[in-house]
């Protein structure tokens, strides 16, 4: 007596009435018949490709968490609870975000999230009464771990925009915004802001740098006035890497003639960025 299960498994090889039926029934037995599927009806021309990037995107996304869209924490613009109308405006034109985190004494105490159209009564009338804390919403707080999209419904369900990560320590470790959910269901989604983002090399305070690890040593001497070779390493981060003799990991720092570079991101590959502190000379 044959005793073998006539039914298809994940692992069997379906016939060709197994597949047709499965695509008249629209009842995929597994993920990767439904990316199966996708593919299918893309080269048949039932969707097209940008259907099709976003159909998987959306699969994707499941298996992702906010560590992996996030803002690190070294790219974050801040706004500090104590600034004066006069700081904060300035800040705002130059970053152009529509939110901002709002700390007290350090970028681990957050406050809450300042909209900058909540600012535009003061712009108008900047004589006016100014305090931070009367204008804050409240900041919505999310571990590293958590999933893109549970993230997103809760962000549609609570009408949130932004919410702040934090490591497993209880310090921030940067923020998630609902685009860059989005952006990894739909790819890219190019606005007026974002040619910073190309940028090497931003000013985070008068003496403290965003530094990406791919610039040239050659644009970072011009930026700084800074005198390093680049006759052995072409980038800073080469230049950094060997400081260190081995690839170093995150929030490790080296001095190097009047700088001090902090490992921000690096895989177990490379590094990718660094925050650079002008040191004062002994």
């Amino acid at each position: 007596m044959n005793t073998t299960d006539p039914r298809p498994t994940e692992t069997d090889d379906r016939s060709w009435l197994d597949r047709l039926t499965q695509m008249v029934t629209g009842t995929p037995y597994t993920r990767s018949d439904l990316e199966g599927l996708l593919k299918l009806a893309a080269d048949n021309e039932v969707i097209d490709e940008d259907a099709r990037t976003i159909m998987e995107g959306a699969l994707l996304v499941g298996d992702m968490q906010a560590r992996d869209a996030m803002i690190p924490r070294a790219q974050m613009v801040i706004i500090r609870e104590s600034a004066t109308l006069q700081e904060v405006l300035p800040q705002i034109i130059h970053s152009g975000h529509s939110r901002y985190p709002v700390v007290g004494d350090s970028t681990d105490d957050v406050k809450g999230i300042l909209l900058a159209k909540d600012l535009l009564p003061f712009a108008l009338e900047p004589e006016g009464s100014f305090e931070i804390a009367a204008l804050m919403r409240a900041a919505v707080i999310v571990p590293e771990s958590k999933r893109l999209n549970v993230l997103l419904r809760e962000f549609r369900q609570q009408r949130n925009h932004m919410a702040i990560v934090i490591d497993e320590y209880g310090g921030v470790a940067g923020l998630v915004t609902i685009e860059d959910v989005l952006e990894e269901i739909v790819g890219e989604i190019e606005d007026e802001t974002d040619a910073d983002e190309e940028v090497q090399i931003r000013k985070l305070t008068e003496s403290t740098f965003f530094v990406q690890a791919l610039t040239p040593i050659e644009d970072f001497n011009e930026a700084f006035d800074s005198a390093f070779s680049d006759e052995e390493f072409d980038t800073i981060g080469g230049l950094v890497l060997n400081a260190f003799g081995r690839l170093p990991n995150r929030n490790e720092t080296a001095h190097l003639e009047g700088f001090e570079f902090k490992v921000i991101n690096s895989d177990q590959r490379k590094l990718n960025s660094l925050r650079v502190t002008i040191t004062p000379n002994d």
